[in-house]
């Protein structure tokens, strides 16, 4: 029988946070791996932008293709068993980049981070609608910024142990590829590329490990009985499917865009940087400032909401502030420019934790379906930085940035909906 979640003692309660909170460490230290991998891979791979954010791309798409299998293997392996399956697909994914090193191989590399993303997928799927459920609805956006605090701690890390192992003397290992040619270019860049085999053997044992101790943990699983109270909406009708719930199809396609734009302003902020005249082995931190600026908003969001702002309203200010913050980069260059795009972290951080609650509010046992398509949703971050790519070969990687306003602008738009659908119900 699935043990009563809402009905734990709160020691009971704190504990499974913890156990997810883990989880959630794990997606931010896998996630953010990219922002260094990008970098990287561009350079033993010889490739241009496009073909650079392939790396995110293959990583992100995973989510959209995995996410409707993800909630059917849910349902029927219930959450921990599903959770620890996800790991294990994890563990695949990180072995192959070990081949992928010796080999020098891209379609390695890239399926590696396909199947990264897969277990990732399966995760998220079981994780977020968890956290919904450990507690009251309207305090959801503050326990999901806790989970992203521990999410943001492990990004921060995640490109300053990979960055130190990999992109030390980076610009000098640039300077000497542009005086080799034939069979020496190549074996050096294959010496450069097995700089991979260590870190990722490591990541491999980790996440191993954790799979075990999740299998053994006895996380509890969530009733049916409480899923079907996730946020209810007192509707006189409740739609007989899940497109019957206009917020989650709204919020879906605002997560896509988020996702997209966080996407962005942490695996791009390093080649940017470099485009600006900095060099790889200084902007290699860039993206644990991006991260940083993110953990702040998390701090600042779990103090606020519901406290002083509704979930609602603190959306509405974060949209505001990232088109405000795009428009500075865009109309500035060097590091006050660089600077305006690693706080859109700071602008970021109350939006995962608000649009989740927000759309699955009121969804009762159309729940997982409904986290489902958000995890899909999540794919916004392969198409946007491939997008973002493609306009910096063309433009450049500064007016590339151009692509963030629009997005805000429906995050900004979905926010106020929210906050007027809130103002009738009270």
């Amino acid at each position: 029988m699935p043990v009563p979640v809402q009905a734990m003692q709160e020691k009971e309660r704190f504990r499974y946070l913890t156990i997810i909170g883990i989880l959630f460490a794990v997606f931010g230290f896998m996630t953010w791996l990219g922002s260094v991998l990008i970098p990287f891979v561009k350079i033993i791979c010889e490739l241009n932008n496009f073909q650079a954010y392939l790396i995110a791309f293959c990583f992100y798409i995973s989510y959209m293709v995995f996410a409707l299998p993800s909630g059917a293997l849910l349902n029927k392996l219930g959450y921990r068993n599903g959770m620890t399956l996800g790991l294990l697909l994890m563990v695949c994914g990180v072995l192959l980049f070990i081949p992928g090193a010796s080999s020098r191989s891209y379609p390695v590399f890239l399926t590696g981070q396909f199947l990264q993303g897969c277990g990732l997928a399966i995760l998220q799927t079981a994780a977020n609608p968890y956290v919904v459920a450990l507690g009251p609805q309207n305090e959801a956006a503050r326990r999901i910024s806790l989970m992203g605090i521990c999410n943001g701690i492990a990004g921060i890390i995640a490109p300053i142990i990979l960055g130190s192992l990999i992109l030390n003397d980076t610009d000098k290992l640039k300077s000497d590829l542009s005086h080799l040619t034939g069979d020496l270019r190549s074996e050096y860049l294959t010496s450069l590329s097995h700089k991979l085999t260590i870190p990722y053997v490591s990541f491999a044992i980790v996440l191993f490990i954790m799979a075990l101790l999740l299998y053994f943990s006895g996380l509890p699983e969530v009733s049916p009985e409480e899923e079907a109270e996730v946020g209810s909406m007192n509707m006189a009708h409740q739609p007989n499917s899940i497109f019957g719930f206009p917020h989650l199809l709204f919020g879906v396609f605002t997560l896509f865009l988020y996702v997209g734009v966080e996407v962005i302003a942490g695996d791009s902020i390093i080649l940017y940087g470099s485009s600006q005249g900095i060099a790889l082995s200084t902007a290699k931190f860039f993206t644990s400032f991006t991260l940083s600026c993110m953990l702040i908003g998390y701090l600042i969001s779990i103090l606020v909401i519901p406290r002083f702002i509704s979930q609602e309203k603190a959306l509405l200010v974060a949209a505001c502030a990232g088109i405000v913050l795009s428009i500075l980069a865009l109309s500035t260059h060097g590091l006050f420019s660089i600077a305006c795009i690693a706080m859109l972290g700071l602008a970021n951080a109350p939006m995962y934790p608000s649009i989740w609650p927000l759309s699955l509010n009121g969804l009762g046992t159309f729940t997982k379906s409904g986290a489902s398509l958000l995890i899909m949703a999540i794919g916004g971050g392969a198409f946007l930085p491939l997008l973002y790519g493609r306009l910096a070969d063309r433009f450049s990687p500064h007016y590339a940035y151009f692509l963030v306003l629009p997005c805000y602008a429906v995050i900004l738009l979905f926010a106020y909906r929210s906050l007027k659908i809130s103002s009738r119900k009270g």
